[in-house]
């Protein structure tokens, strides 16, 4: 049926009015080379000094009827995109077309009666509702705005949105802050579809709700759609809930779309290296798998700035197969595979499309170290420089091992070498010991055998007769005392550092006493000290 545009409430006679729905399949919404930048002014003439690159080159297109969903990491430009598809957004390049009408800069009073058919599910359930309305004012808004009276009135009409979205009828005159997350968002969800939209853009209108609420939320979207013929673009960071509502899933990174495909296409056999890294981190619900090796990809760093994001390929700064062509050139997003594009030199699970670069980059290989063996595997398949850099590390194993088998083996040679080495030391320290003493000990007994030397020598007349009786025990003594001597002068040699006093203490002793009245004396001085 088709509904006449209104302008605060008066027919506008150069409006055209709005066109009969688009059949299953076809086109309803196309986009290409959609922008947005937003600019940076700094200084007191505020002069534009840069620009956030929200979202940078976009093409793709909804068909009527089916379900796109868009997922990427935070601040890839998702909810810029979802907001300029809806025209809250002036966008700064590109063009956007519904049901063949450029719709990309249309002003207010143009956009007025597609306002109908294009609708918004906002992220935030709290913000997105006047506080100091009612839900059946915030319900009824979009009826008294586009000035259409619904069969048996507006309020009867609201009531039934309520019913249909899962709320009790009665919670027409009711605050939003009486009713909880999961209920605010089916309001936003009723204020939507209050016109009957052929286009309702959702941005992650589940992510701030509970699991049970979530799956409420999701079922009553499916269930609105084959009711009543909708067509959606999902915005959501949940992998899960964006493969069970999805026919065609599109993955951003930094603006741009890196890969668009069919849900089971994507989840199965994913192309570009970013969309294998997401769809590593979607965990699989298996006990079986609890002490399996996780396959998770790690990518290395954050996101670049969007303000000034890296030349080329924008995932090549954390990609493990990023080449010299990533670098410089960009890659479009072609079509590979039936059904499944693309925006990379060296897919996975695809021929290499730049055969010829097989060197890869300092970062790949950086980011290579965070990779599973078994990734790098299945990447070296298709690309020959991951191929090389898997093959370096299987021709160092045997260098490796060879050489530590080489250190091993001389190890185990010098050992019995160390084991004399130390040995010996041992064996001249266990020698020399005892030589040291005596070095020690002769200086000390010939200092006690000159002492009295001198007293020998001033006794000699009154020990004259005692000398000439025992004369047999003096020759028998006098060998006894040469090897005396004899020891302490080898102990010098052997020990150097007591050569020299030993000398000195034996050139005193001679100098002190004559050879001939000091024979007995000592003799009969150095046997009672042996014996103490």
């Amino acid at each position: 049926m088709s509904i006449p545009a209104q302008t605060d409430g008066e027919p506008s006679g150069g409006a055209a009015t709005l066109t009969e729905d688009a059949a299953p399949g076809e086109v309803l919404l196309k986009v290409t080379g959609l922008q947005k930048h937003f600019p940076i002014k700094k200084g007191l003439l505020q002069r534009q000094v840069g620009a956030v690159h929200a979202v940078d080159g976009l093409d793709f297109e909804v068909r009527s009827g089916e379900t796109l969903g868009v997922v990427g990491e935070s601040g890839c430009g998702k909810s810029t995109m979802g907001r300029l598809i809806t025209r809250l957004l002036e966008p700064t390049g590109g063009t956007i077309e519904f049901e063949g009408k450029d719709i990309t800069h249309l002003g207010v009073g143009g956009m007025r009666p597609l306002r109908r058919d294009v609708q918004m599910i906002f992220q935030d359930p709290y913000s997105s509702l006047n506080p100091r309305h009612t839900i059946g004012t915030i319900i009824g808004a979009p009826f008294r705005l586009q000035g259409v009276t619904p069969e048996g009135g507006i309020k009867k009409e609201v009531q039934r949105l309520l019913s249909v979205v899962g709320l009790n009828p009665e919670h027409y005159n009711r605050y939003p802050h009486e009713f909880s997350g999961g209920q605010r968002q089916r309001i936003g969800i009723a204020r939507a579809l209050a016109l009957k939209p052929k286009l309702v853009v959702a941005d992650e209108p589940v992510s701030a709700l509970d699991v049970s609420i979530q799956a409420q939320v999701v079922n009553l979207l499916d269930d609105l759609q084959q009711e009543l013929g909708l067509t959606y673009v999902i915005i959501a960071h949940d992998l899960s809930v964006v493969r069970h509502v999805s026919d065609r899933i599109a993955v951003m990174y930094l603006g741009k779309i890196v890969e668009l495909a069919d849900r089971d296409l994507l989840y199965k056999t994913p192309m570009h290296p970013y969309t294998k890294a997401l769809m590593s981190a979607v965990p699989i619900p298996d006990p079986k798998r609890k002490n399996a090796k996780s396959e998770r990809i790690l990518l290395k760093g954050d996101v670049p700035s969007p303000i000034s994001p890296p030349t080329g390929c924008r995932f090549h700064t954390r990609c493990w197969k990023a080449t010299e062509i990533c670098k410089t050139t960009e890659p479009k997003l072609v079509e590979l595979r039936p059904g499944q594009q693309v925006a990379c030199h060296h897919p996975e699970n695809f021929a290499d499309q730049a055969p010829q670069d097989t060197v890869l980059l300092t970062v790949a290989k950086e980011a290579a170290e965070l990779v599973a063996d078994e990734v790098l595997a299945e990447s070296a398949e298709t690309s020959a420089a991951v191929a090389s850099l898997t093959d370096e590390p299987a021709e160092a194993a045997p260098v490796k091992e060879s050489a530590e088998t080489a250190a091993t083996e001389e190890k185990a040679e010098a050992a019995p070498v160390k084991e004399k080495a130390e040995t010996a030391p041992a064996e001249e320290k266990a020698e020399a010991a005892p030589a040291e003493e005596k070095a020690e000990a002769a200086p000390v007994k010939e200092k006690a055998e000159a002492a009295p030397a001198e007293e020998k020598a001033e006794a000699a007349p009154v020990k004259e007769k005692a000398e000439a009786a025992p004369a047999e025990e003096k020759a028998e003594a006098a060998p006894v005392k040469e090897k005396a001597e004899t020891a302490p002068a080898e102990a010098p040699a052997e020990g150097s550092s007591a050569e020299e006093p030993a000398e000195a203490a034996t050139e005193e002793a001679a100098e002190a006493a004559p050879a001939g009245e000091s024979a007995g004396p000592e003799v009969s001085k150095e046997t009672p000290s042996k014996e103490k």
